[in-house]
Parts: C-alpha cells; sequence; structure tokens
C-alpha cells in the first residue's frame, strides 16, 4: 500500500474547503458536511452550516438514501461467496411468487430486470412503510416494464426484493443481518436504520425564496433495503475505503472489484455521460478519472460517496435539504482536487522473488499476424500482454497452475493463454483464445492459421 503523507497540504485543504463551501453557498443547503480518505483513511472533514457556530463533524448523522443500496448489495454478495446462491440465478428459485422472478440475482443488481422505478402511489419516499407491507404492494399488479436484461432502468423495487432475499436466505430482519455482517466487522456504529442523535434534520428549500421547510422522516418498511439508512460522514468514510481495498471479514477485494465492474448497459445519456452501472455501485468516467460510488436521495437529504480506486482517493458528502448542492460533481471534484494537488506516489518497484525459467522465456516481443505485442513478467505473478505501440488489446493474466494463464479484463477477460510447445519443449507459439501469437511476423515454422505463403516476404517488382 501507498505510504502517504499523514496530513493533506494547507493549499489542498483550502481547495477542498472552498468548494464545499461554494457548493453550500449556490446550492443554499441549511447544512453541509465532506470527508476525504486517502490511503485507507480519512485525511480531511469539513462542514459549513448556515447556523453561526454550529459546523456538524463526522459524528453527525444524514441520512444518505440509496447509498443504502451498495450495503444490500454487500450482503447479497457475501450469500454467493458463501456458496448460497450463484448471481445467474432467478429470483424464484429462492423466493417464489413475487412475479418479478424469472430476473436473474445479477440483473436485480445491476437495474437490468426490467422493473418499474418505483412502488406503486402514494409517493414512498413520503409515505410510512406500512402502507406496503408486502413484496405485492411494492411491486404492483405488473411488475416488468420492460424485458429482463436488456437495459438499465433504474429500480428501488428491485433493492426491496434483494433485501426480502438476505432475510430469507438468512432467517433474520435485513438491519440486522447488515448490522451484524458488516455495519460491526466493518466499525460503522453511526450507520442505523433510525435517526440516532445528533443528527441533522431534513429540510426543503423554497426554490425561489430563501425560506424552510420541513420534510417528513418516514420509515420506509419493506422498502428500507433501497434507502433507508442514516449514517456520517466518518463512517462513510471508512465503508468508502471498504469498496476500495476489500475487507476480508465482510467481501475480498475480488468481490468488491466486481462490484465496480459495469454489468449493465449503457442508456443513450448515459453514453454520452460516461456513466454505467455495477453490482450496487454506480460507475462514471469524468475529467478522464474512473470513478465508483453512489448517490443517494431522500425528502430532506442528499448524499453522494465517490472514490477512484487508480489514485486511491474517495470523497463523502452530504446535505439535510431535498435539492440544491449537486453532490455528484462535488464528490468528484473533491476526489479530482486531492489527486492533482498531491498526486499518488507509485510503489517502489520490486524485482521477482523467485525466476520461473519456463515463464521468462515466454517474455519479449510476440507477433499476431503484423501487429508486434510485448508479454511482459510482472513481480505480482501475472502476465501483461499489450501492443507495443498505439492502442489495441491489452490484459493481465493470471496463473491457473497449470502452465496456463486467464486474462483478467477487457477483451481477453476470461480467456485462455497457453505456450504450445514443440516435441523438443521449445516454445513454437501462444495461443489466447484460437489467436496464435509467433515470435516473427506469420512465423512459417508455427501452425498460422491459414498458413503462409511459401515464397516468403517480398518486395513489389518494379516494371
Amino acid at each position: 500500500m501507498t505510504t502517504w503523507d499523514e496530513e493533506l497540504l494547507p493549499a489542498t485543504r483550502r481547495a477542498l474547503t472552498h468548494r464545499i463551501a461554494v457548493a453550500q453557498a449556490e446550492g443554499r443547503a441549511p447544512s453541509l458536511v465532506a470527508a476525504v480518505v486517502r490511503g485507507g483513511r480519512a485525511v480531511w472533514h469539513g462542514a459549513r452550516s448556515s447556523v453561526d457556530g454550529h459546523g456538524p463533524d463526522e459524528d453527525v448523522q444524514y441520512r444518505i438514501g440509496s447509498i443504502t443500496k451498495t450495503f444490500t448489495a454487500v450482503l447479497v454478495l457475501r450469500l454467493r461467496d458463501e456458496g448460497v446462491l450463484d448471481l445467474g440465478e432467478p429470483l424464484e428459485k429462492h423466493l417464489p411468487g413475487t412475479g418479478a422472478g424469472e430476473a436473474t440475482i445479477a440483473e436485480l443488481l445491476a437495474h437490468t430486470a426490467g422493473l418499474a422505478a418505483e412502488s406503486p402511489a402514494p409517493w414512498w419516499e413520503r409515505t410510512p412503510g406500512s402502507l406496503r407491507p408486502e413484496l405485492s404492494d411494492v411491486l404492483g399488479e405488473k411488475p416488468p416494464l420492460h424485458p429482463a436484461g436488456r437495459r438499465h432502468h433504474y429500480s428501488n423495487p428491485g433493492y426491496t426484493l434483494l433485501g426480502a432475499l438476505v432475510e430469507e436466505l438468512r432467517g433474520a430482519p435485513w438491519e440486522q443481518v447488515l448490522r451484524d455482517e458488516v455495519l460491526e466487522p466493518l466499525g460503522l456504529h453511526r450507520t442505523t436504520a433510525q435517526p440516532e442523535a445528533p443528527h441533522a434534520g431534513g429540510w426543503a428549500v423554497h426554490p425561489w425564496a430563501d425560506a424552510l421547510l420541513p420534510e417528513p422522516l418516514e420509515d420506509l418498511g419493506r422498502m428500507a433495503p433501497a434507502g433507508q439508512l442514516w449514517s456520517t460522514t466518518g463512517d462513510l468514510a471508512r465503508f468508502a475505503a471498504f469498496l476500495v481495498q476489500g475487507d476480508d471479514r465482510v467481501l475480498s477485494a475480488e468481490s468488491v472489484r466486481e462490484m465496480r465492474t459495469p454489468a449493465a448497459p449503457a442508456e443513450p445519456a448515459d453514453v454520452v455521460d460516461g456513466a454505467t452501472y455495477g453490482l450496487g455501485l454506480q460507475i462514471q468516467h469524468r475529467d478522464g478519472r474512473l470513478l465508483a460510488g453512489h448517490s443517494g436521495s431522500l425528502p430532506g437529504f442528499l448524499a453522494n460517496l465517490t472514490f477512484s480506486v487508480v489514485d486511491d482517493v474517495a470523497a463523502v458528502a452530504l446535505a439535510n435539504c431535498t435539492s440544491g448542492p449537486l453532490l455528484g460533481a462535488v464528490g468528484a471534484d473533491l476526489v479530482r482536487i486531492v489527486a492533482e494537488a498531491e498526486p499518488r506516489i507509485p510503489e517502489p518497484w520490486r524485482p521477482l522473488r523467485e525466476v520461473d525459467p519456463a515463464v521468462l522465456e515466454l517474455a519479449g516481443p510476440w507477433y499476431w499476424g503484423t501487429h508486434p505485442f510485448a508479454l511482459r513478467v510482472r513481480a505480482d505473478g501475472l502476465l501483461t500482454l499489450g501492443p507495443l505501440t498505439g492502442g489495441g488489446r491489452r490484459a493481465r493474466f493470471r496463473p491457473n497452475g497449470d502452465g496456463g494463464w486467464t486474462g483478467l479484463e477487457g477483451y481477453y477477460a476470461g480467456e485462455l493463454l497457453e505456450a504450445v510447445r514443440r516435441a523438443d519443449g521449445t516454445v513454437s507459439h501462444l495461443d489466447l483464445g484460437s489467436f496464435v501469437f509467433t515470435r516473427q511476423p506469420y512465423d512459417a515454422d508455427a501452425p498460422v492459421p491459414g498458413g503462409v505463403d511459401v515464397e516468403g516476404w517480398r518486395g513489389i517488382a518494379q516494371p
């Protein structure tokens, strides 16, 4: 892990304070709190308030709305990792009779199950959850609006189903399972389903006057797994660090990486914005930076959690107003300010501990047809293969233990890379998902598909 300086530079801290001050003033938020995480710990906290001398700190709760969905997704991934379910299984296998059981668990996580965005009227965010005591009350008479798996259509009822799935398989209420399996292990003692003092009150700000109206604070009941939670910048900073690094007590680094891997087709408007969705996490490209996280809103509250894995920086921003400050932009800007002002210091280069001659033999240039590629052997035990010049397909490969390697990303994700040897043990070529890579372009001594012209390379005869 990168060794960071203990504190941010004064100029960086001032730029962060300026950003949230502008957001609170221009967004007319009664209060706005924020935190920045670097190297796995909170390194800055800021607050702006309309009440003099009453700046909320990192222990004050705000309602976090749909960031709750990320917590629910963690619970579902835990069940998958334990072998209790498979993400490709239909919901009906584990939770029958919902009317939406043909959708797979993965589709529900990625909002591609085709379900409606909201529950039937009245508006669930401003009415008691007791009005919707059963799943049928949440889903309505005809749950699917679109064919499952065809498009990303954000669905709050979809995450209600996932919460019910957790309850069914764990035999305990969603809130209790969340407390036992996620909140307590990660030390998120100020994240709760019901507000606990000190907490902010939720307000609506008049669009044309500097006046306030209190918003109702409803218990969402069955809809709780989609948006019930209250939390603090202190707790969400720790949760953000978990989403970057993983924690084997809750979810491995590999599983949280899967959460932030795109799993849903982008809508046309999202393509322009460079946004998509993983498994419980929103993903976007912004200012040349890949960001993941989640936004949240309920009447009286706005929330955002944003992080960049490459920069090892995360940001949390919370406000107690129904609309106003654009916290998605605030979170992205807080990450950008730190990443640009104090860029991540790379880990020291270190050589391999042991050199395997059979693997080292594969290093160097290879040709796919006439395209030159380079294969490198890394100190972490992986191989990388990518074009020597310009853009093109590149990937890392992990060893399978049998002499083969499996691609980890991009076009070659899941594809098998093998070194094919001749009878005398020398390497003839690389086979990558049926593509033949040779030491020379169109090497006549390798089994190049379609064969190689027997006359070999030549020039063009001049008349």
